[in-house]
């Protein structure tokens, strides 16, 4: 009896130390009872081919440019994070995302001959950003050739107060000089002291004209002797009108295109960047896209919310992420952001695109304390606008004079793939179908100034 009972209990033990069993010893027997049953044998055979099968359809169906897809802004892509995206990734033919550049275009403008100067001079002031230096500047050469005024050498002042800078500290003021050569007589200082009482204050609308210089800004010239000029922008509006026709209209091209470059220092700033990010873009070929994107100009314009007809005129990190997925670029595209510094509400976009930088990721660090300065941001302002033009790729998020102007000085060098985000339910996945309108109709002021 009690071996009996030794044997029943020791039997009780070894059940209860099943689940501790060998895995190796366990995969020898399913082996087995597989081999030992052929219908078994079948079935796994189908599922795997029912994988196989699957995975091509969805690398097919969700990455061919030719697919339709949902842009579903508002709930995360089910291959997001997995590994199954990160193969697929890495299968995806990115050859046709680029784009190639245009054919560098010809100035259509004829440099005018010398003209008589007066006495009188020209002051005005480069203010609120980059995007709106090549207006300013344009207007004042027009005005300063139309009325024989000597132009002097402006000042930059920046949106905030205080933020005052002399215009050698950011653009080339040799070459801006001697690119105006013949056209209007620029000096960096007047040669006599201006006073409120022979000095006229006027302010003129962007891309003045020829008759609004003779009836409002001559008289009061000739009156005075000297003239201090503010371009306003009540609209913006940088659509073409019409061919270079006439000698104000070869003036302002070649004012707006041809007479600002930036100073040594801050282009070796931006070089270095882009640089940097051509490096850290080993798998496509050095190439990135810049993304303009600020989250206090989302905040304060308010413009996430859809106009009357639906369209929405700038989007947000997560939007950014998603269209930039559906039309083909994978989790090691580089992307540059305009804003300033990371702000949370980037997370979503770098959790798509772990490559996703600020200026300060990648800007020299003993250039930092210079140039990245939040009481006075020009600079940075000054960076963003060219890391946008010399970009492989140019995407605005927000709409306004930055992209307007930005695709202005891309139209000029060649560089024309500018993609427009959408929020479309339904559309193309090919980077094509989304070229700004600018560029796919010509009809951006920059098609006036080159041919």
């Amino acid at each position: 009896m009690m071996q009996r009972s030794e044997r029943e209990h020791n039997g009780r033990d070894k059940k209860k130390e099943k689940p501790r069993t060998n895995w190796g010893l366990k995969a020898g027997k399913w082996v087995s009872s597989i081999i030992a049953d052929p219908r078994q044998i079948l079935a796994g055979f189908l599922t795997v081919t029912m994988f196989v099968m699957l995975a091509h359809m969805i690398k097919r169906e969700h990455f061919s440019s030719n697919s339709q897809v949902k842009m579903a802004i508002t709930q995360k892509d089910p291959f997001e994070g997995s590994k199954f995206e990160e193969q697929i990734d890495d299968l995806v033919d990115t050859s046709g995302l680029w784009g190639d550049d245009a054919p560098k275009l010809k100035p259509c403008w004829t440099k005018p001959t010398k003209s008589d100067q007066s006495e009188g001079y020209l002051t005005f002031s480069l203010t609120d950003g980059p995007e709106y230096h090549v207006s300013q500047i344009a207007d004042a050469v027009v005005v300063a050739r139309s009325i024989g005024a000597t132009l002097v050498l402006p000042d930059i002042r920046g949106s905030k107060l205080g933020d005052k800078k002399d215009f050698e500290d950011v653009y080339d003021a040799q070459k801006f000089i001697k690119s105006l050569d013949g056209v209007v007589r620029v000096v960096k200082e007047p040669s006599t002291k201006i006073s409120a009482k022979n000095l006229a204050v006027v302010k003129v609308p962007a891309r003045v004209t020829k008759d609004h210089i003779a009836e409002i800004i001559k008289p009061q010239f000739q009156k005075k002797g000297n003239i201090r000029l503010a371009t306003s922008f009540p609209s913006i509006n940088m659509k073409k009108t019409n061919n270079v026709k006439s000698e104000i209209d070869s003036v302002a091209c070649m004012a707006m295109f041809g007479s600002l470059e930036l100073q040594s220092e801050v282009r070796g700033v931006v070089n270095s960047m882009v640089e940097r990010l051509r490096t850290l873009s080993r798998k496509s070929d050095g190439r990135f896209i810049a993304v303009d994107l600020r989250v206090d100009a989302l905040e304060k314009k308010g413009c996430l919310e859809p106009t009357s007809d639906g369209s929405k005129s700038c989007f947000d990190a997560r939007e950014v992420a998603v269209f930039l997925r559906k039309v083909g670029y994978g989790k090691d595209t580089t992307i540059y952001l305009t804003q300033p510094r990371w702000n949370n509400s980037l997370s979503e976009l770098k959790e798509l695109f772990p490559k996703a930088y600020t200026k300060e990721g990648i800007m020299p660090t003993d250039k930092k304390d210079q140039f990245l300065d939040s009481e006075a941001p020009m600079l940075e302002d000054v960076i963003d606008f060219y890391m946008c033009s010399e970009s492989d790729v140019f995407v605005p998020a927000i709409s306004g004079l930055f992209y307007d102007n930005v695709v202005g000085k891309r139209i000029s060098s060649g560089k024309t793939q500018i993609l427009v985000p959408t929020d479309t339910s339904s559309s193309s996945a090919s980077p094509d179908q989304f070229i700004s309108d600018y560029i796919t109709k010509k009809n951006h002021l920059a098609y006036s100034c080159f041919c």
